[in-house]
């Protein structure tokens, strides 16, 4: 199996320069890569410009200009044209599909954050002075950077990428190693139910609390972008002291409620595979569940639109984001492949307005958030508890019809 690991980069004051060269050339490769597509696209012959093509320029690219581009590893410009035929790729799965097409965009020096490197060993080595006590990643140009390795690496390292995070640095590596033994079998089988009252229901009757993490830190982000918003935008090189101070702190801010939602779900997810050999949940259509309502417009009045609910919707699309069930449920599968545990997600649909004990549907089943009542049988409960409960026998269901 694949496993990826993430340290925090030491680098000098040099080494974070030239690591920021790094970033901005090859952030210059691609938007170069992308303006050739779309000229070559926009010409009379419509011609399409392949990554085949793009590739076979890097050699001629880095001749002419040695002191930019020749500095960097060919295979890790090799990899941001690849990034840019990804994009191009799903760009045109869209558009075959009908959904949104997101033509791809040009990234400013700002957006754009990471350098891959395909293989170690060319243009980087992970563990770059084996006898050093402190662990060194060497990167072509930059040189050997001190690693701050918390836990160590299993596994032969196959991948490595540099990583931007504000104004600290990170490598991501990915290594090969062998399936772990599976954890020991409890017997215990479980279904959960995501909510914004409690993070989480199971079919046990126990809750986790959302620990709301967005809207703890909300009045600091508040008071730190309206500072921020004083100043008028400029490019990174052009800001002053107090201007690229206040573009750190909301940076900052931002990437703690970031990590401290990441801490939960890792937190959540390992109670939840110590402790059940099988997990079922509800697929959720996230990106479908936070959109912003159509506007309404107005019949009678050229050019205004009618009450759509829009306020009441975008502060339950924020709850919807805070609580962060996306990142949750993708560390929930990763952790319990790892641990040969069974999760299954099933169609959410009326999982709580199903009454568990006699199955009468209706929507009067539910008369608050909270409170679930059986117009048929009289069965009183918690309603995130009545789904999780549903979701459980969904998913046991699916799982016999599909044994392994």
């Amino acid at each position: 199996m694949i496993r990826a690991y993430k340290f925090l980069l030491r680098p000098t004051v040099r080494q974070a320069q030239a690591l920021g060269e790094m970033l901005r050339d090859h952030c210059s490769l691609y938007n170069a890569a992308l303006q050739e597509r779309r000229d070559a696209w926009r010409h009379p012959s419509k011609t399409s410009v392949k990554y085949g093509m793009q590739s076979g320029q890097l050699k001629d690219i880095r001749a002419f200009d040695p002191e930019r581009q020749g500095r960097w590893s060919f295979s890790s410009q090799q990899a941001t044209l690849r990034r840019l035929d990804k994009a191009f790729a799903a760009f045109f799965r869209r558009v075959k599909s009908g959904d949104t097409l997101g033509y791809p965009r040009f990234r400013g020096v700002n957006w754009f954050d990471t350098v891959d490197f395909p293989k170690d060993g060319d243009g980087c080595r992970f563990n770059s002075t084996p006898h050093d006590p402190v662990t060194r990643v060497r990167l072509q140009g930059v040189g050997h950077v001190k690693v701050n390795q918390h836990r160590p690496v299993t596994g032969r390292v196959k991948t490595v990428s540099v990583k931007r995070e504000g104004r600290k640095w990170f490598v991501v590596l990915t290594a090969e190693q062998d399936q772990p033994a599976p954890l020991p079998a409890t017997g215990s089988v479980v279904g959960i139910d995501l909510g914004i009252a409690n993070f989480l229901a199971d079919s046990n009757g126990e809750f986790v609390p959302n620990p709301r993490h967005g809207r703890r830190a909300a009045q600091k982000l508040e008071a730190s972008q309206q500072a921020l918003s004083r100043f008028p935008r400029r490019k990174a090189k052009d800001r002053t002291a107090n201007h690229q101070r206040a573009v750190d702190k909301v940076a900052q801010l931002h990437g703690k409620v970031r990590r401290q939602r990441l801490d939960h779900a890792h937190k959540t997810a390992l109670g939840l595979v110590r402790a059940h050999d099988f997990i079922a949940h509800e697929d959720l259509k996230i990106r479908n569940m936070s959109k912003a309502p159509t506007p309404r417009p107005d019949p009678d009045r050229a050019g205004l639109f009618l009450p759509n609910g829009a306020a009441a919707k975008a502060g339950l699309n924020r709850s919807i984001n805070d609580a962060g069930w996306g990142v949750f449920l993708t560390i929930l599968h990763a952790k319990a492949e790892s641990a040969g545990r069974e999760v299954i997600a099933v169609n959410p649909r009326n999982t709580s307005r199903t009454c568990p004990e006699c199955g009468h549907t209706a929507k009067e089943n539910r008369p608050t958030q909270e409170k679930f009542h059986c117009l048929a049988c009289g069965h009183h409960a918690h309603a995130d508890t009545v789904a999780a409960t549903n979701v459980l026998r969904a998913g046991l269901v699916r799982r016999n019809a599909n044994p392994a």
